[in-house]
């Protein structure tokens, strides 16, 4: 894993082996940045990263001059990690909370120009994001929410729905929050 844009550009990730984590691949988040570059401007956006695992997303919004970024995820070793990253490379835009996602979002106020979400493929709640997310108003007009999951899984119900991309056995699905 590595930082593939921004100020930290080429930082290489070696978080411990025992985390419970799948991290997107690089190929699948240079795809995904190459969208969002051509989406929105990155830089000062405030970003929500659900089940941030290594924080490797996370670190790149940071990279990328993200304003901020909330990571949540319920493992304190991935909590740990990404906070002691962030403090080793003074990201200090990065706040990390260790709780159970939905338990989280259940409690959440803020809104956000761009949500990511990558959860445990075999979780059968990966439906319910977008509607809690979207019930809740957690987004800023214009406001994105992706989700990373199985290509097998389709979201596209959700009215909020935009399109879904696909690199290989991993899929983003995107949702917009209307202007």
């Amino acid at each position: 894993m590595r930082i593939i844009g921004g100020r930290l550009k080429g930082l290489r990730l070696n978080p411990p082996k025992n985390l419970p984590v799948r991290p997107t691949t690089d190929l699948a988040k240079e795809a995904l940045f190459n969208i969002l570059q051509n989406q929105i401007e990155l830089e000062g956006i405030k970003v929500l990263d659900l089940f941030s695992g290594t924080g490797n997303l996370a670190l790149e919004f940071a990279s990328r001059f993200a304003e901020s970024i909330t990571a949540v995820d319920r493992s304190i070793h991935c909590v740990n990690y990404l906070k002691d990253t962030a403090r080793q490379h003074g990201l200090t835009q990065i706040s990390t909370f260790k709780a159970d996602v939905f338990k989280y979002l259940e409690l959440e106020s803020e809104q956000y120009d761009l949500i990511f979400a990558d959860p445990p493929y075999d979780l059968s709640r990966i439906p319910e994001l977008p509607k809690i997310i979207f019930d809740k108003n957690l987004l800023l007009p214009g406001g994105l929410l992706i989700i990373e999951h199985q290509s097998l899984q389709n979201l596209s119900n959700h009215p909020n729905f935009t399109e879904q991309r696909r690199y290989g056995h991993s899929s983003f699905s995107f949702f917009e929050m209307e202007e």
